[in-house]
């Protein structure tokens, strides 16, 4: 075999050899990538995927209307509640939380009427069955009795109150019944924090060791 055969067979083996490592490199980076172009890991913002359930807590399940409804009734179940208190009430601390809730969901009604005539939204002007039957159970009791079940109610409101004006304040689409749940929160905040120290007064080994009147 002369030189230039020798050398055109090297060459060839050479060439082989590269093709058969470019192969091979390709192969093994192939087994490695997923064979689609779609990355396996979703965009930090894409959307839910088909079929997935929505966040519970980003869909308001109460149209606005309806939230300014409710929470006008509620307002004025607050305010009769706080004027029976101030009757009934036997504890300093049951009659003085009543009337801070005379005096601050009145204003905060007044705000909301003038809020829904601007909206359009005929608010009722009547207690529903659950706070008429709250008021009609509370009228019937006097004394400590009175206290407690006041106290009680007042802590339970509360609370579910909080959780609608939140849910209003997070979620709402129109934005004055939006904003007007948003300002509220924090005093409804404060009224819960007193309704629960003044269940805490009231209770029986406090209401016992205070005394009445305190």
């Amino acid at each position: 075999m002369n030189i230039k055969i020798r050398n055109l067979a090297f060459t060839s083996a050479l060439t082989a050899g590269a093709l058969l490592a470019a192969g091979g490199a390709a192969h093994a980076q192939a087994g490695r990538m997923p064979q689609s172009s779609a990355s396996p890991y979703p965009s930090p913002n894409a959307g839910p995927g088909p079929g997935a359930m929505p966040d519970a807590a980003a869909v308001n399940t109460v149209s606005d209307s309806d939230f300014a409804k409710d929470a006008a009734q509620g307002g004025m179940a607050e305010v009769k509640l706080g004027q029976l208190a101030q009757d009934k009430g036997t504890s300093d601390a049951v009659k003085e939380f009543g009337k801070r809730m005379v005096d601050e969901h009145s204003a905060a009604n007044d705000k909301l009427k003038s809020i829904a005539q601007q909206e359009s939204v005929n608010l009722p002007t009547n207690l529903n069955k659950k706070d008429q039957a709250t008021y009609d159970k509370l009228s019937k009791l006097s004394g400590d009795a009175f206290d407690r079940a006041y106290a009680r109610d007042m802590v339970k409101d509360h609370q579910d109150d909080i959780a609608a004006f939140r849910q209003e304040a997070s979620n709402g689409q129109d934005p004055q019944i939006k904003s007007f749940a948003s300002d509220a929160l924090p005093t409804l905040q404060d009224h819960l924090k007193m309704a629960r120290e003044m269940m805490h007064n009231v209770s029986p080994s406090n209401a016992a060791k205070n005394g009445p009147g305190n």
